[in-house]
Parts: structure tokens; sequence; C-alpha cells
């Protein structure tokens, strides 16, 4: 008997009428027969099964703390960090794990299952590590939480940048993060990109950079992570996340550094909803969009992921963690409109996000985790129209969240009908 069956699901290749069965915390069918014997049963009625969103770029340490000390009025991301670095020195352990616990089970809510947090290292108490480390073992059975040992300050700029980020990887945070454009100069932004490469290749870690997160085309650190991951031999294991100066850059420019970030086996990370908010706020009119080149980056090769990066806190007051909410803004930002597209940003926020991550056994398939979202839509496209009710959200087999159907009923026109929020079907058969 298998612990749980999911029938007539739809999948977001497009195939239908199938049946997902489940055991001992694996896939162990996908088939359009018939399986009967389990002891839960779900009917998906037509809806959509997908494996669960992945946030590919987060900040745990900050969320929901919007206002605090108070808002940010010009809406930058320097005055963002600036209130930062105001609050860090009143927070507590409780309380950071506190807000990353609640802002879990938003994720948990929506159907996130795996999210990769940056975690500020310029704090010379690590409180932050420590309380995010300690919410990375609570929700464990939920969550796969990544964690990035972040310099906010800068590597080299902050007086504990690089003796923070070594004790916070010596407590066990996952990945090598950076953010080389904060740095004073240019030379000192590709410096700090060096020794954090050599320092992720002699531990045997991935990295994570905040690269190029400015309006400044000739903010171009992302080509020197790309040059290191390959002296380094880091290729495929290294993320140039937000990159949103590729927006600013020439063609020309751009010509050449796509390919070497192919070369690399970079990942590119975009926020949209955060890309879209802080950058160009130097503009008058025209004003930059801000999010980097996702539609060519993909066309040439390159895995492109997506995070949700803020979610009311210093730099954003908005957010739910919707990963949903993320790709409906990436594919408006990107002119990704066309149907392959729009299915394209719906894999930055699943199959390509957690590629990134490199999690282990994810996806729908025979020998993979039973972990998946039941969403009330009709395709992968569908959903991010909708960003529709999650029916059901699987992890290893148990479902660890519901939310009934929502299907309003409207008095129109002397008429009283159901609003699927669907174009009816009508046949085409005659006779």
């Amino acid at each position: 008997m298998l612990d749980l069956v999911v029938r007539n699901a739809v999948l977001p290749d497009g195939r239908d009428g199938m049946t997902i069965g489940c055991e001992n915390g694996r896939i162990v069918a996908l088939t359009h027969e018939p399986v009967t014997d389990a002891r839960r049963a779900i009917d998906a009625r037509g809806c959509l099964a997908s494996p669960p969103f992945v946030d590919a770029h987060f900040h745990m340490d900050s969320t929901l703390t919007y206002g605090r000390p108070r808002v940010n009025r010009s809406g930058t991301l320097l005055e963002g960090i600036e209130l930062w670095g105001e609050l860090k020195p009143s927070l507590t352990h409780d309380e950071i794990r506190a807000r990353a616990v609640e802002l879990c089970r938003w994720a948990v809510a929506r159907g996130t299952l795996a999210i990769r947090s940056h975690v500020d290292v310029c704090d010379p108490s690590l409180r932050a590590v420590k309380a995010l480390l300690e919410v990375r073992g609570l929700v464990k059975g939920e969550i796969d939480l990544q964690l990035v040992a972040f310099p906010q300050d800068g590597f080299l700029r902050s007086p504990v940048g690089e003796t923070g980020l070594t004790a916070a990887l010596d407590l066990g945070v996952d990945v090598v993060g950076g953010i080389p454009h904060f740095e004073r100069t240019m030379a000192d932004g590709a410096a700090s990109v060096e020794r954090l490469c050599r320092i992720a290749a002699d531990r045997g870690l991935l990295v994570d950079m905040h690269c190029d997160e400015t309006d400044d085309p000739l903010s171009r650190n992302v080509e020197v992570l790309a040059r290191e991951a390959i002296r380094h031999g880091l290729q495929g294991r290294v993320v140039g996340s937000h990159l949103t100066a590729m927006h600013s850059m020439d063609n020309y420019y751009v010509s050449k550094l796509i390919p070497l970030m192919h070369e690399a086996a970079m990942t590119a990370v975009a926020n949209p909803l955060i890309n879209i908010t802080l950058q160009g706020r130097h503009d008058s009119y025209p004003k930059r969009r801000g999010m980097t080149r996702v539609k060519e980056l993909l066309a040439a090769g390159v895995n492109v992921a997506c995070g949700h990066d803020c979610v009311m806190d210093p730099w954003y007051p908005l957010g739910s963690h919707d990963m949903l909410d993320v790709a409906h803004m990436g594919l408006h930002v990107g002119h990704m409109t066309g149907d392959a597209e729009m299915r394209a940003m719906f894999d930055c926020v699943t199959v390509n996000a957690a590629r990134a991550l490199h999690l282990d056994g994810y996806g729908l398939a025979p020998g993979c985790w039973a972990d998946m979202v039941l969403l009330q839509a009709e395709s992968a496209v569908d959903a991010i129209r909708l960003r529709p009710a999650r029916l059901a959200v699987i992890r290893r087999g148990r479902v660890i969240a519901e939310t009934p159907r929502a299907v309003p009923t409207v008095q129109l026109a002397g008429e009283t009908a159901e609003v699927t929020f669907h174009i009816k079907r009508h046949s085409t058969r005659s006779g």
C-alpha cells in the first residue's frame, strides 16, 4: 500500500490525467494508469501538480522588519543598507529566529519548500548567523534552507568582513557570498571576488555573490566572477545574483560577457520584484527597468533562476513570499509574454532554481523526493496568470499545508454562475 496517491493531475510539461504514487518519502509511480491502493488519495480534478517552488535568493535575517528603525524614504538600495546597519545592533537571537520561522510558515503555505537565504556576517557577534543556523535545523523537515555567508558591508570594506565570513563558514554556513560592487573601488571589488572564490575552492563550497546590483554599466564584477570560476575549477558551482548593471551595458560588451558566463556554467539569479523597485531611482525619464537580461541569458543556455529577495524589510515594503508573484513580475519586466517564454519563467522559480541550489532528488519523476504542490490552475502559464490557491503542499509524501478550492458565485445580467477565471472551451465537433 502506497502512502499517498495524487490522481487526475496535470504536469507542468502538459501531460494530463496523471497519477503520482508516493511511498517512503519518494515518488514511486508516475503513470496514466489508476492506482487505488493508498493510505491517502487526493483527486487533483485536472489541476496542476508542480515540483515545489524554490526561492534562489532571499534575506531571512532582515525579513518582516519593515519600518524599523524607520521607512526607506528614498527607496534606494543604499538607504536600505544604511537602515539595516542602524537596526542590526538592536536585534536579538530570539527575535531573528521568530521572524524567520514566521516567514517559513508563509513560504510553506505558498508551496515554497527550498530557500537560499543570505545572512549578514558583518556583525562581530554573528547573531543572525547563529539564529538562522538554528532555524535551518528547526524547519529541515519541511524546508531545505541553504545559508550564504554574506558580508553585507563589504568583504574588504568592513573591518570584520573576512573574519566574520570565515567564522560563519566554520559554524556550518553552506555557501560563500560577496558584494563586490559595494567595495570602495572597482579594484577592491575584483580583489574580493578573487579571494572569495579561492576560499570556496579550498573549502569545496558553492559561491553566490550579489554582483553588479547597480545601474552603473561600468560595474563589471560579473566578468571577474566568471573568470575566477573557471580559474578555480568552480564551473557549475557559482551564482551571480541581481546582475542589474547588465540592463545598462552596451550590447557589444554583453555579446562577450554572456558567452563567458556560459563557459563558467554560472547561474544568473534575477530578483524581479526588488530589481524593478530599487533600480532606476536616479533616472529622470526614461527610467530603466533594472532587471538583468533574463531572455538573452536563457537563449544563450545560461541557467537563470529567480528569487523573492525581500519581504517587508528596509528594502521592500510588500510581499507574501509567493514565488508566482516573482514569476509574474519577471515576465512583464522582461517582455517574456510568448507561451514558451512564460513557461520558461515558471522554470525560473522551480527547476532552474533547484539546479542553482544543487538540490538532490528534486522533480516529478520516479525516484525523486515526494515533494510537490497542487495548484488550482490548469497549466504553468495559468498558475502565473492567477497566482491561485495551493490546494495541497506535500513534503516527502506528507501533506503539510492545505487550502480549500475557491470558486466564487456571481450574479450578473439576471443569471447566477460560478466564476473559475478560465476560458470556457466550446466543443468544435459537428453532428
